[in-house]
């Protein structure tokens, strides 16, 4: 995809199709109408109101013409557009190319910049909203003939010659962002099969292997042993499969300006152990690895954004299968740290692997350690499929990760973690239970198992991705059903600006 960008207006009319977004109302309308000094406009405005085209979100009109047709989106906004609005409307480009074949379009800046003049952002947007609605994972389907690929060759942008520099860097920027993100989805839409702890491992090797700044180290069963984890051990004894521990590790070039990890649940394949799953609720179990593939999608693209702090990720890999060798209820294991944890329920098998995880992560030195999870349904209950819960011990972590969601998009919301509920997972027998005395109030329970292994002065922040880890259904116009990949962007947003 080619970004040619132009000053004036002769040279972006050799793209196939201008894109316009047009806030809601009849008088915004009129005025992007009139903007474009169309020779009939009165059949135009005869054309919106035949088809009451009105700006509203989600709606197009299509005026066609010998020389250039010209699309409009309506984002339903009645003043400004956001950056998220940005998203949408790239995103609606794309709906429309999946009915209109066409290898070349256009977009104006003086359009889209509605209330805001940030062209930065702006080209990172069109970028993120058009490569990431272009996704499809069709790997193992049929080739449909009659199907309209996506193949935009070249985008032609009217900027002035003072937006050029800084539109170009959004733009980059935003196609590796949503590279990063691609890479998650398509690792989430594996099906296990194929996405399996030694799989997993090879995606990380390949990762150093194309960046000089990335190194990696792949421990196996004996290595893991030896460290002394075997809580992750645990989990892993009923499968086939080997365990796979992944540690990424990037350097920036020059002086580092903090050292952090970024912590991924692993579970290649969850069955539930012995208290297995019914039915229903196991076919979707290979996403259970979503927070090891947000890990592996930002190191597939931190070293060209380059960000000024060195960064550990941590994937303990592993599938929770029934067999005569599996972990049982009532098993008490012990993890890299030396606490006790008894298993309550071999189902709530993420946190205990994560014991290992995060201990490890702080054998590194980092101050920060961040960590996403499918861990709960418990946060789905409270907050739907959309958002992910945030749990903190530390005010400025939280702050900071919230504002790099609001850039992103990606939807994040701020949980509490009360003391009087830490009573919630002690065990009669051991140091802790992974599963609390309680029903209720999962997901944070499940959040303050794993700050017991977070040492004093470590910063950690815990994002239980279990609702946006996987559409069932479209969320916006550029996160299709599937893999969403969901924390790439917050991340690498949050890693960069530090």
């Amino acid at each position: 995809m080619e970004l040619l960008i132009k000053t004036k207006i002769d040279d972006v009319m050799a793209a196939e199709i201008l894109f316009v977004p047009v806030l809601e109302g009849d008088k915004a309308v009129q005025q992007v109408i009139g903007s474009l000094q169309y020779d009939d406009q009165a059949w135009v405005l005869e054309k919106i109101s035949k088809e009451k085209f009105q700006g509203k979100q989600g709606q197009l009109l299509v005026i066609p013409d010998d020389e250039q047709t010209v699309v409009f989106i309506g984002t339903g906004q009645a003043n400004k557009l956001s950056v998220e609005d940005w998203r949408q409307a790239a995103g609606q480009i794309v709906t429309y190319l999946r009915k209109f074949s066409a290898q070349s379009i256009a977009i104006a800046t003086t359009h889209w910049l509605k209330g805001n003049a940030d062209i930065k952002s702006l080209g990172q947007a069109l970028a993120e909203g058009i490569v990431l609605a272009s996704y499809d994972f069709d790997k193992y389907k049929k080739e449909d003939k009659n199907k309209i690929e996506i193949n935009i060759a070249k985008v032609f942008i009217l900027a002035t010659a003072a937006q050029r520099v800084k539109f170009r860097q959004g733009w980059q920027s935003g196609l590796y962002l949503a590279e990063g993100t691609v890479k998650a989805r398509d690792l989430v839409n594996e099906p296990a099969s194929v996405m399996t702890p030694t799989y997993l491992a090879k995606q990380a090797e390949q990762i150093a292997k194309d960046n000089k700044n990335i190194t990696v180290k792949i421990l196996d069963k004996a290595q893991v042993k030896k460290l002394g984890m075997g809580a992750f051990l645990s989990i892993d004894q009923g499968s086939s499969q080997p365990l796979k521990f992944i540690h990424l590790i990037y350097k920036p070039i020059g002086r580092s300006k903090d050292k952090v990890a970024v912590v991924g649940k692993g579970l290649t394949f969850d069955s539930g152990g012995l208290n297995i799953k019914l039915g229903d609720n196991m076919e979707q179990m290979k996403i259970d690895m979503g927070g090891a593939a947000t890990v592996i999608g930002l190191f597939a693209v931190i070293a060209q954004l380059k960000p000024k702090v060195e960064v550990h990720g941590i994937v303990a890999a592993c599938e929770n299968m029934p067999s005569g060798a599996a972990i049982k209820p009532g098993d008490i294991v012990k993890n890299m740290q030396g606490k006790t944890i008894e298993i309550g329920n071999t189902d709530a098998e993420g946190r205990v692997t994560m014991a290992d995880s995060l201990a490890y992560a702080q054998k590194l030195g980092v101050s920060k350690v961040v960590d996403l999870a499918t861990l709960t349904g418990a946060v789905m209950i409270a907050l739907g499929t959309d958002y992910t819960g945030l749990f903190s011990n530390n005010e400025k972590l939280a702050k900071d990760l919230l504002k790099s969601s609001d850039v992103s998009g990606e939807k994040i919301w701020l949980m509490p973690m009360p003391l009087e509920y830490k009573k919630l997972n002690q065990s009669k027998i051991a140091d802790i239970k992974n599963i609390p005395s309680t029903r209720y109030g999962g997901s944070i329970t499940a959040a303050m198992f794993l700050q017991e292994f977070i040492e004093e002065g470590v910063a950690w922040a815990h994002l239980d991705i279990a609702g946006p880890a996987y559409a069932e259904k479209p969320l916006t116009t550029y996160i299709p059903a599937g893999g969403v990949g969901f924390g790439v962007r917050t991340l690498l947003e949050w890693l960069k600006n530090m």
